[in-house]
């Protein structure tokens, strides 16, 4: 269908993105645009060249993701799922310090190698994937713009490139940068932002490292040079400043300048909010202190998600409980069909049931999780589950079983494909009642779905999905959250963090982004691992079910969950 054809949706019920309350409207599109609301069967049919049927449905705009990873997959991949499959029609790369831009191409197998170690991408897949053809930020930008997708996307430009760009081998070993690394990193950083780049982006957490084992260059920088880029980014017009914190250190060590930071005309700071059990409480501090920016005129937000951040274990991933036994070295270098066969040897069964007491690996990161660790027994994982009921070590001790058994069996389940669940960060509670409160904050946004990243071992770019699930629809361990309020969260209010202001709204005038949803169907298929990247690289998936029509830019790239075709995504360039 052309891109100014006219369409009309009759009696919808809308949920608009602006939080009010949902509403019955027919939504007229065309040129791309929302061209009318009006009461239902108040819109005229003249002229249209189609007219949907939406009685019972729920239209909403599409979903606005602002931390995604794609900045490899968006070289080669014009569909970019999962995202596309979970009615996102924007996405926003290059966060967490990491991307492919600026490069030297004596650069390139060093930045796929940082790629790979942080946002757990297959390297191979990297390598023969990405079409490179730039060296410039801005040239990245004119690569990205001449290719057609899905959906739209945005860039940012990390600090781990960049550095290593300008500075070489001591960029890329975080060695202090002198003041023309300095002046010439803030060069680039206007450079890229003045020719469209949504913001900069950096890590600050130990955790992100290479494959080598490096940290994300960047980690360490000090005030003077990030202070330097925000003053870079203000003359641009302004930006989002991005990181990921060290969690159980943010306000000690990061606060400071990024209060600072915030003073700048234009920047706004950005920081990815998590709950580490070392320090559970830590956060209702930090959301008194985003209150506290906020009343003194500072444009500091909390990146936060709608759930736990964990892993999906299985045996073809990147973390499962078996590979921290000894015994796992014996068939670790098996293909995945003879492991299996191996496992089912009931001697070699025998063995992982023996459980070493010698404080090593298995004893620390297994034994003492398994009151977090849960068996995924159905599409629609349970990501609220209770560890006093529901968990491996509950469930084993309540059946009177070995807890190690419950784990071999089900990580063997559906021909070696069973899955077991272990939250990390925002679950020290038991519970997802702090994920609650960081929703219903005005100072927070929703975000790190880390989409196209984590492929061996997550599928959270549904997160989207599960906003309408699980907080407006299931939950059953605490209160929900308004359908309105969700649905606003991930169009109106991430759109506007990076200044998209044609969209994420339905209003005359806007983006025909839209989706238009079975909301008593939505749900999930079964999470599987993949392996449909370049050099068969692996990933994991997890499909919806629910999505009636997926429309961006005014065009239907969605019909029933499954794609029409049709490619109307673009570069996002700047703000609007």
């Amino acid at each position: 269908m052309d891109r100014t054809s006219r369409t009309v949706i009759r009696n919808a019920r809308v949920v608009d993105g602006s939080g009010d309350p949902a509403r019955d409207a027919d939504v007229v599109l065309a040129n791309g645009l929302v061209a009318e609301v009006a009461a239902p069967g108040r819109a005229s049919t003249a002229h249209a060249h189609r007219v949907i049927d939406a009685d019972g449905l729920l239209l909403t705009p599409g979903w606005v993701d602002v931390h995604t990873h794609y900045d490899a997959q968006a070289t080669w991949d014009p569909w970019l799922t999962p995202s596309s499959w979970h009615g996102v029609t924007t996405a926003v790369m290059g966060n967490c310090g990491v991307g492919f831009a600026p490069a030297h191409e004596e650069r390139h197998e060093w930045l796929i190698e940082l790629m790979e170690g942080v946002e757990d991408i297959p390297g191979s897949a990297m390598t023969e994937g990405l079409t490179w053809g730039w060296r410039s930020f801005p040239e990245y930008m004119d690569v990205l713009e001449r290719q057609r997708r899905v959906l739209d996307v945005g860039v940012q430009i990390a600090h781990g490139p960049l550095r290593a760009f300008v500075m070489g081998d001591r960029g890329a070993a975080n060695e202090s940068a002198t003041d023309d690394d300095v002046s010439l990193m803030s060069k680039f950083v206007e450079e890229a932002l003045e020719q469209g780049a949504l913001g900069f982006s950096t890590s600050r957490t130990p955790i992100h490292r290479s494959k080598s084992g490096e940290l994300v260059p960047g980690t360490t920088a000090d005030e003077r040079e990030l202070l330097a880029i925000a003053d870079a980014m203000s003359r641009a017009g302004g930006g989002v400043f991005q990181f990921a914190p060290e969690h159980v250190r943010l306000l000690e060590d990061e606060w400071p300048w990024m209060r600072e930071m915030a003073a700048r005309d234009g920047v706004t700071v950005s920081v990815n909010l998590n709950q580490a059990d070392e320090r559970p409480h830590l956060w209702r501090d930090v959301l008194r202190e985003l209150d506290r920016a906020h009343d003194d005129g500072l444009s500091i937000v909390a990146q936060v998600a709608g759930r736990s951040i964990g892993i999906l274990m299985c045996l073809e991933g990147s973390f499962q409980p078996l590979a921290f036994h000894p015994a796992w070295q014996e068939i670790a270098h098996l293909p995945h069909d003879a492991r299996l066969r191996a496992l089912r040897d009931p001697v070699l069964r025998a063995r992982f049931m023996e459980i070493p007491r010698d404080g090593g690996f298995f004893e620390r990161f297994v034994v003492s999780r398994l009151w977090k660790m849960f068996a995924v027994t159905g599409a629609n994982i349970d990501y609220e589950p209770d560890p006093k009921t529901d968990s491996i070590e509950a469930v084993a001790t309540r059946n009177r079983i070995p807890p190690m058994e419950m784990v071999y069996d089900q990580l063997l389940a559906r021909e070696g494909r069973g899955m077991i669940y272990m939250p990390f960060f925002n679950y020290a509670y038991g519970d997802l009642s702090m994920t609650h409160d960081l929703l219903s904050h005005s100072r927070t946004r929703n975000g790190l779905s880390d989409a196209g990243a984590h492929c061996g071992a997550i599928c959270d770019g549904g997160m989207p999905t599960f906003l309408l699930t699980h907080w407006a629809r299931d939950r059953t361990r605490g209160p929900r959250l308004r359908l309105e309020e969700m649905v606003a969260r991930q169009t109106r209010r991430t759109a506007e963090l990076h200044g998209l202001s044609d969209r994420g709204l339905i209003a005359p005038g806007m983006r025909a982004d839209l989706n238009l949803i079975d909301f008593e169907r939505l749900s999930f298929e079964l999470p599987e691992m993949v392996y449909d990247f370049p050099a068969n690289g692996r990933r994991l998936i997890q499909k919806a079910r629910g999505y009636v029509a997926t429309f961006c830019n005014g065009l239907q790239t969605v019909d029933n969950d499954e794609f029409t075709g049709d490619l109307p995504g673009r570069l996002v360039r700047g703000r609007r």
